[in-house]
């Protein structure tokens, strides 16, 4: 999730690119089940239902096969994951339905991810419907893998880094407009957006306070801003881009017309999309962009 955060994001959690991340959500769970056996569940109870599933993944990481079955006959093995079903529902005839199979080198090691999309969205459908996940591991002649030469890591004897693992990438469909006016002002490097502070303010104090103001204390980078002051011209030209609010206020100020107008000050015209990584309240790990 690291990986894929830094992939998407820049040192400021600014957006690299917005093609980039397939919806704008993407979830971890770990396997519940923990077994030792090649049966694995997750629980997707942090999902909304009003969440887009858009591509749901099974990460398995692969060991080496034991010394003693190094020079074994098989160079490949077929690699399936089933969906287990409830035969009790629905007049379900079968037990399981296939989701995903490929080949698998047999000495490789590392990670393995297969397409299990299907299953999740019946699971975010029905609920109970969720018995898990069963992986079949069978020789290219169609007979049972012996599972001491196919070994995948498991939640109870190794280590967390390794553990299966379910990636879900979902769109909530929500924009919200506090994060869309706030949240990327904060993270835009001042190498990105020039700023026009009140000349009565300290610059950066002023820019902290008025965010912190909206956003409370998370001000990542903080005290990294080097905004400068600048004076504003008058009458505000065209190249600024300026409001109807902020062109008359520069004229009130400028002839005193009222008393206590200052110049206008500085709002941000070009945002950037920010990417947050955080644990949610089941523990899973969480990576959010917001535009």
């Amino acid at each position: 999730m690291l990986d894929l955060y830094n992939t998407v994001a820049d040192v400021d959690g600014v957006t690299k690119d917005p093609y980039l991340l397939e919806g704008n959500t993407v979830r971890s769970f770990f396997d519940k089940l923990r077994s030792e056996q090649v049966e694995y569940r997750f629980n997707l109870s942090t999902v909304a239902r009003t969440e887009k599933i858009l591509t749901a993944e099974l990460h398995l990481f692969k060991l080496r096969p034991q010394a003693t079955m190094t020079f074994h006959r098989h160079h490949f093995c077929q690699v399936s994951v089933y969906q287990l079903l409830d035969t009790s529902r629905n007049n379900n005839t079968q037990d399981k339905k296939l989701l995903s199979s490929r080949l698998i080198p047999v000495h490789s090691t590392g990670w393995e991810v297969f397409t299990i999309t299907q299953a999740v969205r019946s699971w975010m459908i029905d609920e109970g419907s969720n018995l898990g996940l069963h992986v079949v591991v069978r020789t290219l002649g169609g007979s049972q893998m012996d599972m001491k030469m196919i070994r995948f890591a498991s939640g109870r004897n190794h280590h967390q880094s390794k553990q299966p693992m379910l990636v879900l990438f979902t769109d909530d469909g929500r924009r919200s407009a506090t994060l869309e006016s706030t949240a990327p002002a904060l993270w835009t490097s001042p190498r990105r957006k020039a700023c026009l502070c009140p000349a009565s303010a300290n610059p950066c104090m002023w820019t902290l306070r008025r965010l912190a103001g909206r956003a409370g204390s998370c001000l990542p980078g903080a005290t990294t801003l080097t905004t400068a002051k600048a004076p504003v011209p008058f009458p505000l030209g065209q190249n600024m881009r300026p409001t109807n609010h902020a062109t008359v206020q520069s004229i009130i100020n400028a002839l005193k017309l009222i008393k206590g107008i200052e110049m206008p000050c500085c709002v941000p015209d070009k945002l950037f999309s920010i990417n947050l990584l955080y644990f949610d309240d089941d523990e899973n790990v969480v990576l959010k962009q917001y535009n």
